[in-house]
């Protein structure tokens, strides 16, 4: 069943930039306007994601200052953090207030800038991005986020026999998908070999399985199943599934299966009418090459154990059996947090539209988007299709 339709998107390219937070979003919003062919005096309400504004940039209270940068100051706007699933969740409430006749046009999206370009070096980011972890029993250790993943990761090797050659495979997929998209942080390809002699960042992780700090923005604007067929190429969300996990990592109980995203898949697949195995392609967090590959089973797209190989022998290679992040993923496009989420959203829009350009996928009715938010404890689902 319909819950939502998304009729206009828009995001930059992922990389490195230099403009204000406003302007940036803007260039995505006003994209997305144009895609659905809306005025902002059509858009009744915003639902916007930003992680670390605060923190990064001493710019808060955000959601009204970027209403009133692309014209829609009056309606209601709100603000949503959940760390790298931030986006995700404000499209997830969007969603909500949309199906619930609340509003009939919204603007959706989010804006996150994480590159020296801030005044932030890398050391100073990292230790921003680690507040996201238990203040009291993980940040006095030193944990940060690639050590988080790490953890997961290692654990997962050891349950699965998952080796850092089945990892090296993932980054090497998704550098290769990253040159067929314009909007990459990262269009070049790496081979295994490079991989492997990268210096080691957090034992099994090396350099070029972690992915980039990123500045970006993406935007979506987002109607009702009732006047949806009124907007050209309506791509309608049929399930959004949003779970959380214990937190810190040593009271989950499993760590490695990443609990949150089981539950989240099962309830987006429940809600949407089909299983893992109507599923065609997906986009998934994949922050580290470990997580792309807890991801891709946690959602059932392949067997518990087998994420590493699948990788390896191209199954979710983007002319494999289950194509896995066709945009780069986090990996290669980047990985701006609070633009994230929303980005996803794009791209299933774009694949099932027929309009992705290089990266385009020959069979992409149904999708999913999977972005988590800090140690894999909260977790959305989403599932798109064409509307028939």
């Amino acid at each position: 069943m319909t819950r939502a339709s998304v009729v206009g998107a828009g995001m930059t390219k992922f990389g490195v930039h230099d403009r204000p937070l406003q302007e940036l979003f803007g260039e995505a919003a006003f994209e997305a306007f144009d895609d659905a062919g809306v005025e902002p005096a059509d858009v009744e309400s915003f639902y916007f994601g930003n992680a670390m504004g605060g923190q990064t940039e001493n710019d808060t209270h955000l959601a009204p200052k970027l209403a009133s940068h692309v014209g829609i100051a009056g309606v209601p706007a709100q603000r949503y953090e959940d760390a790298c699933a931030t986006s995700a969740n404000a499209f997830k409430n969007a969603v909500q207030a949309v199906e619930a006749g609340i509003h009939d046009v919204v603007l959706v999206g989010g804006v996150e800038r994480c590159t020296p370009q801030t005044g932030l070096d890398t050391a100073e980011m990292t230790r921003i991005f680690a507040s996201a972890s238990h203040r009291q029993y993980e940040q006095p250790t030193g944990l940060t986020f690639p050590g988080v993943f790490a953890l997961l990761t290692k654990r997962h090797m050891h349950e699965h026999g998952t080796t850092p050659e089945h990892l090296a495979h993932v980054a090497v997929k998704n550098h290769e998908h990253g040159t067929r998209n314009p909007r990459a942080h990262f269009g070049k390809e790496t081979t295994v070999e490079a991989v492997l002699e990268g210096p080691i960042v957090a034992d099994p992780f090396r350099l070029m399985d972690c992915c980039p700090f990123s500045d970006g923005a993406a935007a979506v604007v987002l109607v009702s199943d009732e006047v949806a067929d009124s907007y050209d190429a309506p791509v309608d969300v049929t399930g959004i599934g949003h779970a959380t996990d214990v937190v810190p990592i040593g009271d989950k109980l499993t760590p490695h299966v990443t609990q949150a995203a089981r539950d989240a898949s099962a309830q987006a697949y429940e809600q949407a009418g089909i299983t893992a195995a109507d599923v065609d392609f997906a986009e998934v967090h994949d922050c580290f090459t470990g997580a792309e590959v807890m991801a891709s089973e946690a959602i059932g797209l392949i067997e518990d154990g087998q994420g590493g190989p699948a990788a390896a022998e191209g199954r979710t290679s983007y002319d494999g059996d289950i194509p896995i992040n066709a945009s780069g993923g986090l990996k290669a496009k980047g990985h701006p947090i609070g633009a994230t989420g929303a980005a996803q959203i794009v791209e299933l829009t774009e694949q099932i539209r027929g309009e992705a350009g290089a990266r385009q996928l020959d069979e992409a009715e149904y999708g999913v988007a999977h972005n988590l938010g800090g140690d894999a404890a909260t977790t959305l689902v989403t599932v798109m299709e064409g509307r028939r």
